[in-house]
């Protein structure tokens, strides 16, 4: 059934026996504190129930800017034959974000193993991952249509190259909603001030209600802005200032319901006054024990801030919260045209034990199994240079990984061709990819829809199709 379906009783005697089923939510409704007034409907309760997917939520570590496929995770012998030499005849001619077609090969520099049972291939850039190594399932085949940072951040984000659709975390919220109230549903961390390429449209919530979009905490300093109450006012105090607020705001509201900013604006007040009470114990990092920290590495400077990122995610999805994206590299410093070796081993480093700490304390917990842990960045690299030390922007076949929730781990699908410029087997676009999130997730993406100007929406525009290798 779509989420935004609604069945219309077609006789009394229909209607009678549908309502009747019902009556048993008013008691809910009185102890829950929620209206079942379809004016006040809260947007954030689920639309279809979670039965069919192991996993419950999404942790999505986004390397913005391009990490490079062809050095962490999709090692090619061919490309250290041919360094030097230009792309092969027999390879078609790829069109590139600098136009660098004919510019010489560039090999990797790696020290390459086999890990864990699958034998899967990982580079000494990311160490700390050949212990995960049985919970990764590498997909190798990714595409996306986006060619330049803006382009490809959007695509991967809403299925789209070109802003105004709503993003996976939007859909997702959308279609199984929140299992905590008082915090946001959909939750986005960056490492840095600089703000990620497109800004909040790739947290946004698109042609849907604002209610689904993401909210921003800060890495640094306090997460959540204004979450205290203001120096010498008593809770009291804050509490009847509060009451008089909502008053004014529901009058403000009524006749404007079909106004969904300013709905979500007042909904983002209310939750605001919620979070008050719960949010300063989430974000407590603090309280965690000593070795928790070090599991993270938040006790070394080059992972502090990834490190604190990824133990925020895992209380924030302990306490309900369905989505949260954590980028890495915000204003697209994983970007490397030039002085990749340079780049990249600073950036692995700090997010390589961040990482893994998060799957081995999800895993310790019990909370692998129904959190879905995803890696990648809007694009990979090409095997040809840039610069002489660099790489261009490859979105015909670059690599994600995906654990927990539901996926088969210790497994590689897909492959690039011999220098690892095309996808060539298993190929997943970027639709396939939310298709099959949706999927573990419990959610046929086909049929979570939302009807926008009279024509239905969905997730993946018509286009994906779930991946069944990909599922445990």
């Amino acid at each position: 059934m779509a989420c935004n379906h609604i069945d219309h009783p077609r006789s009394r005697r229909e209607f009678l026996q549908t309502a009747g089923s019902g009556f048993g939510a008013l008691a809910f409704s009185a102890l829950s504190g929620q209206s079942l007034l379809a004016k006040s409907q809260n947007p954030t309760t689920a639309k279809i129930p979670h039965r069919l997917g192991r996993a419950k939520n999404v942790i999505w570590l986004f390397m913005e800017g391009g990490p490079s496929h062809l050095d962490l995770f999709d090692p090619k012998p061919l490309l250290r034959k041919l360094a030097g030499q230009r792309l092969p005849d027999s390879f078609e001619r790829p069109v590139t974000a600098m136009g660098e077609v004919n510019s010489p090969l560039l090999a990797d520099k790696r020290q390459w193993d086999r890990h864990g049972q699958g034998g899967l291939w990982i580079s000494d850039w990311f160490p700390h991952h050949s212990s995960i190594a049985d919970e990764l399932c590498v997909i190798r085949s990714c595409q996306s249509d986006g060619i330049n940072h803006a382009g490809g951040v959007c695509s991967m984000n809403t299925g789209s190259v070109f802003g105004g659709r709503p993003s996976l975390g939007a859909w997702v919220s959308y279609g199984l909603g929140t299992e905590n109230q008082n915090l946001p549903g959909f939750v986005v961390i960056k490492d840095t001030s600089s703000m990620v390429v497109n800004g909040v449209r790739c947290w946004g919530s698109g042609f849907m209600p604002a209610a689904y979009q993401g909210v921003l905490f800060e890495s640094n300093g306090e997460p959540i802005n204004n979450l205290n109450n203001p120096k010498g006012v008593t809770q009291t105090r804050q509490q009847r200032k509060l009451d008089f607020l909502n008053q004014l705001n529901r009058r403000h509201y009524a006749g404007r319901e079909s106004n969904t900013d300013l709905d979500a604006r007042i909904r983002s007040y209310e939750l605001a006054a919620r979070m008050q009470a719960e949010a300063p114990e989430a974000i407590d990092l603090d309280s965690e024990p000593e070795h928790i920290k070090q599991l993270y590495g938040i006790d070394s400077k080059d992972t502090e801030t990834y490190g604190k990122q990824c133990l925020m995610a895992r209380r924030l999805v302990e306490r309900g919260v369905r989505f949260v994206q954590l980028y890495h590299g915000a204003g697209s410093k994983w970007d490397s045209h030039s002085k990749m070796e340079i780049n990249h081993t600073r950036l692995c480093k700090n997010v390589d034990l961040p990482i893994t700490g998060l799957i081995h304390d999800l895993k310790q917990r019990g909370l692998l199994d129904e959190t879905l842990v995803i890696w990648g960045g809007e694009f990979g690299r090409t095997p040809m240079s840039e610069k002489g030390d660099g790489r261009d922007h490859n979105p015909t076949g670059f690599t994600i990984w995906m654990a927990g929730g539901g996926v088969k781990g210790g497994q590689t699908i897909g492959a690039t061709d011999e220098l690892g410029l095309f996808a060539v087997e298993d190929k997943l676009h970027v639709h396939d990819i939310h298709a099959t999130i949706l999927s573990l997730l419990g959610l046929d993406h086909t049929q979570v829809v939302y009807m926008h100007k009279g024509r239905p929406e969905r997730v993946d525009l018509n286009e994906g199709h779930a991946t069944p290798k990909v599922f445990g």
